[in-house]
């Protein structure tokens, strides 16, 4: 079985979910200034990743992943303008930890696919099995 590309909805998912580890990470060990700059960031990198790929046929599920991904996204965007530190900082580790979420969702719908079933299925000649059997 050769794999000649990586699905947009693997990648995505891969890319939201690192952003989200990060994001959860800086929430505790970078400055406030600096995490502010970062979740805005990491918001806005939400927003147009999950706008962008909406428009494409990704299957039910991960449209609607996407649009809730397009959510937090944008909360997380207001959150950062809006909010004092504190409440800055732990508004910040939930949208990281949802994102997180969001992409382990939008990873295992991939995997539970029919078409990553499909692909998975070797066919063995009728001699082969037989030769499994004795």
């Amino acid at each position: 079985m050769s794999t000649r590309y990586l699905s947009t909805r693997y990648l995505t998912n891969l890319a939201l979910g690192v952003a989200g580890g990060f994001l959860v990470v800086a929430s505790q060990a970078f400055t406030q200034p600096a995490f502010e700059w970062i979740a805005l960031g990491i918001g806005i990198l939400a927003v147009i990743l999950s706008a962008g790929v909406f428009l494409s046929g990704r299957g039910r599920v991960q449209r609607g992943l996407d649009l809730l991904t397009a959510t937090v996204g944008a909360w997380t965007i207001v959150e950062t303008l809006i909010f004092t530190a504190t409440t800055n900082t732990w508004l910040g580790f939930a949208s990281g930890a949802a994102f997180v979420a969001i992409a382990i969702a939008g990873l295992t719908a991939h995997e539970l696919s029919t078409e990553r079933v499909v692909h998975s299925f070797e066919v063995a000649s009728p001699e082969r099995e037989y030769a499994h059997t004795v």
